[in-house]
């Protein structure tokens, strides 16, 4: 099942993309109010009624995904954890060390965007980076599970771009100041359950420039595993539902370029993030 977000004057609303269009949830269900409160009340026999009613009403339940503008798939995470350099290529080509533990930092919710969402560049930043990585959303609260039981917490997958303004955070030795910048955290189209993903570590991932490919991947180059990184994380958080983790991005980032090659993202570029299963998530950069 893919879910997202739609964006109204009124707030954000989550939505079922399926084949006649986009079904308004809330219009059907008045004890969900966001993303969030579904997946905390998540029922998949009662979306699946929800649909066929749906469908038995006629074309007018359904909006053209087109119509519509999208907000974050997930819109009020509790915790934004991140994985730095948790793909092999990307380790070796930023020249460091390979990890023995995941290194963690974090995004604010300032940071969140959504699909096709204008991303505008921060004034005293000439060196911002795209990073295409897969996002996990916990589904239940979790707190020192297993790896062996760690998926089973999680409720879905998104495509992510943890964009980073390299001289921000390298200003200092820590990472939050270029990484935590409005917008810098788009998340989407879909928020994909997790029942539709056999194995999220085996999944195409790229990151394609102006038409240009310059991440191309697969989330199996993962150093530490999605249930690794899952039962890691509760070991010292708690995880909630809604909660979000991105695990990293692979080679081929600006920062990995010779200098004389690195071309930094810039006003009117548009960027693409698509991973296999979950969808193409785009935004376009303004100076």
């Amino acid at each position: 099942m893919k879910l997202l977000t739609i964006r109204t004057s009124g707030g954000d609303l989550p939505g079922i993309k399926t084949e006649r269009g986009i079904l308004d949830i809330t219009k059907h269900l008045p004890n969900v109010s966001d993303m969030n409160s579904l997946i905390e009340n998540f029922s998949r026999l009662e979306l699946d009624g929800l649909f066929d009613k749906a469908m038995k009403s006629g074309e007018s339940e359904f909006s053209p995904e087109g119509s519509l503008n999208f907000g974050p798939c997930i819109d009020n995470p509790g915790k934004i954890v991140c994985v730095g350099l948790n793909y092999r290529k990307h380790a070796e080509e930023s020249n460091a060390e390979i990890p023995k533990f995941p290194i963690l930092f974090n995004k604010y919710n300032n940071a969140l965007a959504g699909n096709e969402e204008v991303i505008n560049l921060p004034l005293d930043s000439q060196k911002v980076d795209y990073e295409a990585e897969l996002a996990i959303v916990i589904g239940k609260e979790a707190k020192n599970v297993s790896q062996q039981d760690a998926l089973d917490y999680v409720f879905g997958y998104c495509a992510a771009n943890d964009l980073s303004a390299r001289d921000l955070q390298f200003r200092t030795n820590q990472w939050l100041l270029g990484k935590s910048l409005d917008g810098f955290c788009p998340v989407g189209p879909y928020l994909v359950t997790a029942d539709e993903i056999e194995n999220p570590n085996t999944l195409e991932i790229s990151c394609i420039v102006n038409g240009e490919v310059r991440q191309k991947s697969n989330t199996r180059d993962m150093i530490f595993k999605c249930d690794e990184i899952v039962s890691y994380v509760s070991h010292y958080m708690t995880l909630k539902p809604g909660d979000v983790i991105l695990t990293g991005t692979p080679e081929g980032v600006v920062l990995g370029y010779d200098r004389s090659e690195q071309v930094w993202l810039q006003d009117g570029d548009n960027v693409t993030v698509e991973i296999e299963g979950i969808g193409k998530l785009t935004n376009t950069f303004k100076g």
